[in-house]
């Protein structure tokens, strides 16, 4: 499957699987949190390209805080009602987390779909 198919099929049940507040609430934080590790681990890695300088602690706190904030989603994920499909392949699991936090996440709060499934949370 490409790409663009996961974010399409998983776009098409997004907000069936977002009406946990908890869950609402985590992701909210935790998203933008794999964001920063991602650009901390990058730069991470061009640091140890250089000579003499060790990036390897920043590169462990990149993947802790990384690690950290996908745990918490997905135990805010365990909350809803209507839950993930099962994922087999390693590579099909990378790009629906790829395509949850970088694209459809920011997509569901942009276009005002999060703040709606909040207030609909009760």
């Amino acid at each position: 499957m490409t790409f663009p198919e996961v974010v399409d099929q998983q776009w098409n049940t997004y907000a069936e699987r977002h009406r946990n507040k908890t869950h609402l609430m985590i992701k909210v934080v935790a998203v933008p949190v794999v964001w920063i590790a991602v650009i901390q681990a990058f730069g991470a890695l061009l640091l140890m390209l250089m000579p003499n300088v060790s990036g390897l602690g920043t590169l462990l706190w990149a993947l802790l805080m990384a690690g950290l904030s996908l745990f918490l989603q997905s135990r805010g994920a365990s909350m809803e009602s209507a839950k993930s499909p099962p994922f087999a392949p390693t590579k099909d699991y990378a790009q629906w987390l790829a395509a949850d936090q970088f694209v459809n996440f920011p997509r569901f709060v942009l276009t005002g779909e999060w703040l709606n499934a909040l207030k609909g949370a009760g």
